[in-house]
């Protein structure tokens, strides 16, 4: 038996539990799920779970605990994050009603000119990427789940085993809010539903924002 195997298992649930509280990776992967299709929406999620690997380094490197130890680093970062999901969440609430109701086809051939796959997987990978929150939730797990006396290389596995569910649940998540009849119901709402979602995000960017003050 791996003398490390109880040690990941702790750690994989623990991470597993937090992935699937709703945040700003969930609401814009359901976003993006239901306004651009199937394969945006799994773009996306392959953002996010490469965002992961940002808090990995930084914890692997030590730079999480500095920010952790250095309140003002750890404050601008808030600001950072909480300023791009701002932006995101905006960016939805001005959202224009369209002139006609679109069936899923004209949404999907109209809205995948405007987002490409590598656009959506950038979109993913920077929600995920600038929150500071994501980073002191690795410092906590590796500082109190993971021995000082593991090696760095199975500690590396470790993360790329968390960058591979993240991205697999919001796969999953991608998966569920394209499907026709889950997205057209979405899709019926138009605007609002933009709307809906970009007040959500203000809502996260907003306890981010406070929490730096």
């Amino acid at each position: 038996m791996s003398p490390y195997l109880s040690e990941f298992l702790a750690l994989a649930t623990i991470h597993f539990l937090a992935v699937l509280a709703p945040g700003p990776d969930f609401a814009v992967t359901v976003r993006q799920s239901v306004r651009f299709g199937r394969l945006i929406g799994l773009c996306t999620a392959l953002g996010i779970g490469a965002g992961i690997s940002v808090h990995v380094l930084y914890t692997l490197l030590g730079i999480g605990a500095l920010m952790h130890a250095t309140p003002w680093l750890l404050d601008a970062a808030k600001v950072l994050g909480g300023a791009y999901i701002l932006w995101l969440g905006f960016n939805l609430i001005r959202s224009k009603p369209t002139a006609a109701p679109l069936d899923d086809s004209q949404w999907q051939a109209a809205d995948l000119e405007r987002q490409a796959p590598g656009k959506a997987f950038l979109t993913g990978f920077l929600t995920n990427a600038t929150n500071p929150k994501a980073t002191l939730f690795f410092l906590a797990i590796f500082t109190t789940v993971v021995s000082a006396e593991t090696p760095l290389a199975v500690q590396g596995l470790y993360g790329l085993w968390m960058c591979s569910v993240n991205a697999g649940w919001f796969a999953l998540v991608s998966l569920l809010f394209s499907s026709p009849r889950v997205r057209q119901t979405f899709l019926r709402l138009g605007h609002w539903f933009e709307r809906t979602m970009g007040l959500v995000l203000v809502f996260f960017a907003g306890r981010l924002l406070l929490s730096a003050l």
